[in-house]
């Protein structure tokens, strides 16, 4: 009751004691609805401080103030997404017995969102105490109608600056006037509606934020997971459309060389009550032309209402096909190329994507990219890994053919050593040439003036004969060409050692000195054997030889010769190896002293043996070659030894007993990469085991040395020689 109200009722009290008393009931009356109206809103505030869950504050404050106001219904109503405020529905309701429940009804109201929603935004509140008295638009009024409306009051419910909904209190079964105290009672229950909707948002952002999180911590771990392109796709539809809850989520992929006017679905999480589009080919004629270009440089779509968003028809009409309403598109890059496509439908309804949507849609979508780009590297490198299988089979197979190879590698490196020993004697030679030319020019010149001036030398000559030094160069110029010819007697020597080790006019079997083999080896290897140091022994390399006195051996020269370089150079490799580490060790510690250390030494043994035992205690690389029987060997007698034995030994760093039995497999190899082949201790023992029948063995002891024993027949048999 207003003031306006009690001033009538004053008028028509005769006793002004009575009306005081009535004015105070009255005004108890008041205070009690006001202290009711304090206590509804305390609840609806406690409800929303207790609880962020929407669905049980509307409910309660549905409740609350219908209980207070004895209205008929109390009823939140929700405009849609992008309706331009002329769409919505009743999302929550308490609603007296006897009148029907507004609850999900769809409202469209053409004239509200032109007319009136700028003034609700404005918090503009409509109380109707009639609606058929209020001067209400025919098309408002066949609205309220519909239900059961005869009284009502209407205030608008803002989520921070946007219009989100209004709070509806109707009188259904007569008219009402509304209080301005209810007027003001339901505007701060909308306000508080207001931040609960605000903090509810909030607090879904927090809650969707850590959600994405999760669902791309689970695409990211699959991916990492062995590469299984279509679990990766599964893992990811399924999570995002958990996350975003919308009704299909589905990856499309273009067909190579289709211009991306074609392709098809290859994975998807559908909801219930929609078609799977899973495998359907897919044209559309516009893409390629109109959209291919922009979602290669990373163009996201999100399309609230396919119907009213401006897409051409014949996009709208594949979409259609599909169930679509709104879609969010990100495209899937495999490196540059534009791979496919990340589609989210929406099939019920229009949807608005929100930002923090398309950033986790992009997101998923980069990490299908990266996905896309392993998976990729790894079908190269699986061909690559395919094509280098086979490679290694038909080298394997080819095996054979690569003796020639190694030799050809053993032959570069005496092509070094030859070069190295050429060099100094031509180099002299060279340097000597010139002084030769100058000593001949000057004694050409002193014959003409002793010529011209003969039988008496004047004093030109004798002064010509005093500035060159002609009895120095007549002493000298002998030796000159004594030091020339010594050197081109050098190179000689190594040209026909060259020869002798290669053997390139003895490709057969042919009776040779061992020895002469060996030494045409070391003299190639001679370079690497030279002293380094004067001043520290153990930084050289020292030769020892022990010669046994051997017959004639039946072979493969060349052959054997290439073991003989290999097994050396092997030697030398490890001495060369342990220099360096004793010279890196003593710079560490600052010592000069390698008084205590053992001089690295390669010791070669040679004597002629007894049939070798197989079973003697040594590691044997092959076996022996074939034998047919046990008969004498190239018919030598029974009591005459059979074989030679070649003993290449060094005290290096050894073997680690680990390695030493991989020692012989092709294309093992202990040195860098880029210093060995892997193939020359392989080769060897077939030329040893297979061309020879006879056995190469290795005794190492790690820290002490290596040893190489070479045993084969003097002679072989007339079948091994065919």
């Amino acid at each position: 009751m207003d003031y306006q109200q009690l001033d009538q009722l004053k008028a028509l009290c005769h006793d002004d004691v009575a009306f005081e008393k009535l004015q105070k009931y009255f005004s108890t009356c008041i205070d009690a609805a006001k202290a009711g109206q304090q206590k509804a809103l305390f609840r609806v505030i406690t409800k929303i401080r207790e609880s962020l869950d929407l669905k049980a504050i509307f409910q309660t404050t549905a409740i609350e103030v219908r209980q207070l106001l004895n209205a008929d219904r109390v009823a939140l109503f929700r405009f849609a997404l992008n309706s331009g405020w002329n769409d919505g529905e009743f999302v929550s309701e308490d609603v007296a017995p006897e009148f029907k429940s507004v609850l999900s009804e769809k409202v469209h109201d053409h004239c509200f969102g032109e007319q009136y929603a700028i003034d609700y935004h404005k918090g503009r509140v409509q109380a109707v105490s009639d609606i058929q008295t209020a001067g209400l638009k025919e098309c408002h009024v066949e609205i309220l109608k519909r239900f059961q409306i005869r009284a009502n009051l209407v205030v608008p419910v803002l989520e921070g600056e946007t219009l989100w909904g209004l709070l509806c209190i109707h009188q259904c079964s007569a008219p009402r006037t509304w209080t301005s105290d209810e007027i003001e009672f339901i505007q701060q229950v909308a306000t508080h509606l207001g931040v609960a909707l605000q903090q509810a948002k909030l607090l879904n952002k927090v809650r969707f934020q850590a959600e994405q999180q999760k669902a791309l911590f689970k695409v990211v771990t699959r991916i990492r997971e062995p590469m299984e392109l279509e679990a990766i796709f599964r893992t990811a539809a399924i999570e995002s459309r958990q996350l975003l809850q919308s009704d299909r989520v589905a990856i499309f992929r273009f067909a190579p060389d289709s211009g991306w006017n074609d392709g098809e679905f290859v994975s998807e999480s559908v909801g219930e009550g929609y078609a799977s589009v899973l495998a359907e080919r897919v044209h559309d004629h516009c893409f390629g032309d109109r959209y291919a270009a922009a979602y290669h440089q990373g163009q996201v779509q999100a399309v609230a209402d396919i119907y009213s968003s401006g897409l051409q028809d014949c996009h709208i009409e594949v979409l259609s096909r599909f169930q679509i309403r709104a879609n969010l598109v990100v495209p899937l890059l495999q490196g540059t190329y534009l791979w496919g496509l990340l589609c989210i439908h929406q099939c019920a309804e229009a949807r608005f994507w929100e930002a923090e949507e398309i950033e986790f849609a992009k997101q998923i979508a980069a990490q299908l990219s990266v996905a896309l780009w392993q998976v990729e590297l790894l079908t190269k490198t699986q061909q690559q890994a395919t094509e280098l299988s086979a490679s290694l089979d038909r080298l394997k197979k080819a095996q054979t053919q690569l003796i020639q190879s190694e030799k050809m590698s053993s032959l570069g490196q005496l092509v070094a050593g030859v070069a190295h020993e050429i060099n100094n004697p031509v180099n002299f030679i060279h340097g000597n040439i010139n002084h030769a030319y100058c000593y001949a020019q000057d004694l050409m010149g002193l014959v003409k003036l002793y010529q011209q001036h003969y039988p008496h030398p004047v004093r030109a000559v004798g002064d010509r004969a005093q500035e060159i030094d002609i009895d120095f160069l007549m002493e000298d110029f002998p030796r000159m060409l004594t030091s020339m010819q010594i050197g081109a007697e050098r190179i000689r020597n190594i040209v026909l050692s060259l020869r002798n080790f290669s053997r390139l006019d003895e490709a057969e079997m042919k009776v040779v000195d061992l020895h002469e083999g060996l030494e045409s080896t070391l003299l190639i290897l001679n370079y690497r054997l030279k002293p380094k140091s004067v001043s520290n022994p153990a930084q050289n390399i020292q030769l020892v030889k022990e010669y046994g006195s051997l017959p004639l051996v039946e072979c493969y020269p060349s052959q054997l010769n290439q073991v003989f370089m290999n097994l050396l150079s092997n030697a030398i490799d490890a001495l060369e190896e342990q220099i360096a580490a004793r010279e890196k060790v003593l710079q560490e510690s600052g010592s000069n002293s390698l008084d205590n250390l053992l001089q690295p030494t390669i010791t070669i043994r040679t004597q002629l043996c007894g049939r070798p035992d197989k079973d003697d205690g040594l590691y044997q690389a092959g076996r022996m070659g074939d034998r047919h029987n046990s008969e004498d060997v190239g018919g030598l007698e029974s009591d005459r030894p059979q074989y030679l034995s070649i003993c290449i030994a060094d005290n290096g760093p050894g073997v680690p007993e680990k390695l030493q039995a991989k020692l012989f497999d092709p294309f093992f190899t202990t040195k860098p990469v880029g210093k060995g082949t892997g193939l020359g201790l392989s080769i060897s023992q077939q030329i040893i085991c297979e061309r020879h029948r006879g056995t190469l063995r290795c005794i190492s002891q790690p820290g002490k040395g290596t040893e190489f024993h070479i045993t084969i027949p003097v002679r072989q048999c007339e079948t091994k020689k065919r």
